[in-house]
Parts: C-alpha cells; sequence; structure tokens
C-alpha cells in the first residue's frame, strides 16, 4: 500500500470517477475535483465516507491551490459528447487549454508527474485506418466539432511543451470509445443513447448510412491501461482503446438483440465532421504497457445494460443537462 496522493480533475465524471475508486483501491490518498457542470456528485458519493478522499468543487480553468505535497495529476476535466460541447463550447475551450495551464503549472511547482486525457477525436475525420499515433489527423478547425477537437490537440502541444521546457513529468493518453457504468443516459453518444431508446420503447437512430464505424472499450479495462501508462516511462501520445470494430448499424442490431426489444432503426442526417472510422491501433500499448482489452463487447454491453436498467425512471426521460446563464457567463 502506498501514501502517496494524487489530484484527479473531472472526478465526478464517467471517467474520472472509476479512476478515483481505482486509486483509492490502490492505496492513494485521492483529491477529486469537478466544478460539477457535467459531472455527476452520485458517481463518487460512496467515496465521501473515506479519509483517503477528500473533494473540491472547483473549476480547474481558475487558479488550483492545493496544500501540501502532491506526487501525480490526473487532468480528465472536460465535456466529452457532442450535446456538451455543442451547448457550452467556450467552456470546453477553457478547459483543456486554461485548465490544462493550470494543472501543468500544480504539477510543475509540486513537481509531480502529470496524465492528461486527449482523445480520438485529435485524428478527426481519419484518412487513415486504424489511427496510430503518428497519425497527425484531419480536423476542422471551425467546424461544430472543432471546439472539443483543437482544444484537445492544444492541450497535448502545451504538455509536451511543459515537458520539453521545464522538464515535468508528463503522460498523454488518448482515449477511444469508452463504455460502462455511470455514463450519462443522453449523453448523446451513441451507446447510451441506443439503450436509452431501447428502454423507453423508442426506435433507435442511427445518423448518415450506418456505415461509419466505432471501437468501444469497456471503462474496466480502459483505467488499467491509464494507470499503466501513469507509471510507465513513455512520454509520448499513446492509444488506449479495443480494436474491435463495429458498424453503428450493427450496433444498434446488436443493442436490440440484447435488450429484447423490437424496434426498428431510424436513419437521420449525418452530423457535420462526423468521423467516419475509429479504430484504435494498440500496437504500443500493448509493446510498451503490456496492456491490451480483456472485456469483450458482449459481456461489457450486459454489465452496462444492468446498470442503465438500474437507474430511476426518471432519469429515463431526462433531458441534456441545461445550463444556467451564470455557467454560460463562465
Amino acid at each position: 500500500m502506498t501514501s502517496k496522493k494524487v489530484l484527479i480533475t473531472g472526478a465526478a465524471g464517467f471517467l474520472g470517477s472509476h479512476l478515483c475508486d481505482l486509486f483509492i483501491k490502490k492505496g492513494y490518498k485521492v483529491i477529486g475535483m469537478d466544478n460539477l457542470i457535467t459531472g455527476d456528485l452520485n458517481n463518487i458519493e460512496h467515496l465521501f465516507k473515506l479519509k483517503e478522499f477528500e473533494f473540491y468543487h472547483h473549476d480547474v480553468s481558475k487558479f488550483i491551490h492545493i496544500p501540501g505535497d502532491l506526487d501525480y495529476i490526473l487532468h480528465f476535466a472536460s465535456p466529452a459528447s457532442p450535446i456538451d460541447y455543442l451547448k457550452i463550447p467556450i467552456q470546453t475551450l477553457k478547459v483543456s487549454s486554461l485548465g490544462t495551464h493550470n494543472c501543468l503549472g500544480l504539477a510543475l511547482s509540486k513537481k509531480a508527474r502529470i496524465l492528461v486525457a486527449s482523445t480520438s477525436e485529435v485524428y478527426g475525420d481519419p484518412l487513415i485506418h486504424p489511427q496510430n499515433e503518428e497519425y497527425w489527423g484531419n480536423v476542422n478547425p471551425v467546424g461544430p466539432r472543432g471546439v472539443y477537437d483543437e482544444a484537445k490537440r492544444f492541450q497535448e502541444a502545451i504538455t509536451m511543451a511543459y515537458h520539453t521546457f521545464h522538464h515535468i513529468e508528463t503522460r498523454i493518453v488518448r482515449i477511444f470509445n469508452t463504455y460502462g457504468p455511470r455514463m450519462r443516459l443522453n449523453d448523446g453518444r451513441a451507446l447510451p443513447a441506443f439503450i436509452g431508446q431501447a428502454l423507453r420503447g423508442e426506435d433507435l437512430t442511427v445518423f448518415g448510412d450506418g456505415s461509419q464505424t466505432r471501437s468501444f472499450c469497456y471503462v474496466g479495462d480502459l483505467v488499467e491501461g491509464i494507470y499503466r501508462l501513469l507509471m510507465s516511462d513513455y512520454i509520448q501520445p499513446i492509444n488506449i482503446g479495443n480494436p474491435d470494430e463495429i458498424s453503428l448499424k450493427d450496433f444498434a442490431d446488436e443493442i436490440i438483440k440484447l435488450t429484447g426489444t423490437n424496434q426498428k432503426i431510424v436513419y437521420k442526417p449525418l452530423p457535420t465532421d462526423d468521423p467516419k472510422q475509429r479504430q484504435p491501433d494498440i500496437a504500443k500499448a500493448k509493446e510498451i504497457l503490456d496492456w491490451q482489452p480483456t472485456v469483450n463487447r458482449a459481456n461489457g454491453l450486459k454489465i452496462t445494460y444492468e446498470y442503465f436498467k438500474s437507474l430511476p425512471q426518471t432519469e429515463l426521460y431526462k433531458l441534456p443537462k441545461e445550463f444556467t446563464e451564470t455557467i454560460k457567463s463562465i
């Protein structure tokens, strides 16, 4: 067991909350930080009774103060679904620019190692397949998704600049589609959207002709890969995801079969700049981290479906969170 201390930003979010659990389980003292724009305290309420856990309600886009020593920082604060970053584009840009700058400054002052959460969206609508870390991407900087894509690309650039100029220990993870318990049911992404529609008895909405592909990684596999990257000596970006690729039409069929419903698939126009293909090349993760996913999609989906079924009925019909004028003015 260890007495080392880790700060996890975005702690009340889907990935952040699972990372809090992992580090608590491994014996770390965990400081969770979240401004709760998209996070949910229900995700971490089970941790508040623990002396090893403390929570700061704070926006990382503003100056961060943490008293005492700090060994690790994991920067996971960011809207991550199209519904969120299209509603709050300025905050999306700020959290990966100003927020990352603040986290890197904190890492410098504390002499802490920092891992930042980047995304497969840095590859944009890719021209190579599968996507490896040497690919520089095909991103529209002024399109509707640009606020997220370019924010993450800037995040990687400033992280590497702090490493080369200030010599702090940095790690960069490029996260591909991830799923599991604590996902928000109505966050606009395919998996929770399909399951939510099935549970409500609605037809499943597929955008485009459904031939576009995604590769889904179970959250338990993902956080293990992130932990291994943090503890490694590798400083370049690295893909963490499951290379098991599936078209969205076939994925919708899987959800219909899983849920035992008789809905049909309805098709709507493809959103602007929506990636046609998404599949990680995880050769580096296998070689450098000795990591690869172990949970297949069938088993992971069963766990996730049971989680969504256990939610209160009101959650099925809850619209995406509305943001107050106060938040809009941040």
